[in-house]
């Protein structure tokens, strides 16, 4: 067998992965509803009929997620544990995720997240309750 009978072969079961591929997406359920997945698609001005299309583009979007969640849980993990003075909340190893975890993580798939330093429910929130305008 010569090699371009070799690269047609491995095209064709490629071609034909692909195609199984495709076609399990129509039984598969993605995290990401259906509808979300083409409301932000049509928004950056994308139209496709298609749902496997629209699924996969799901399916990626949920992997990119939980890469980044995942990486986050590494980056608050390695983070020092502060100094517990109290032995009952000592016993208590939740972790919590924080947006400097979050932020690293992103940085490493080349998103930069800038957020303010106060966060706010309302803007008048901190105010002196005589000059609120509520």
């Amino acid at each position: 067998m010569n090699h371009g009978q070799q690269s047609g072969e491995a095209k064709h079961e490629d071609d034909a992965a692909l195609t199984e591929f495709l076609a399990s997406l129509m039984d598969y359920t993605p995290t990401i509803p259906d509808d979300l997945v083409e409301h932000y698609l049509a928004k950056s001005g994308f139209q496709c009929p298609d749902v496997r299309l629209i699924r996969l583009v799901a399916v990626a979007t949920q992997k990119f997620v939980a890469d980044v969640a995942s990486d986050a849980l590494q980056h608050c993990k390695a983070r020092p544990a502060p100094v517990v003075k109290d032995k009952k909340q000592h016993k208590d190893k939740r972790l919590i995720l924080t947006m400097e975890d979050l932020s690293k993580a992103l940085r490493e798939y080349g998103v930069n997240v800038k957020h303010p330093e106060y966060f706010a429910d309302s803007p008048s929130t901190g105010m002196d309750p005589a000059t609120r305008d509520e």
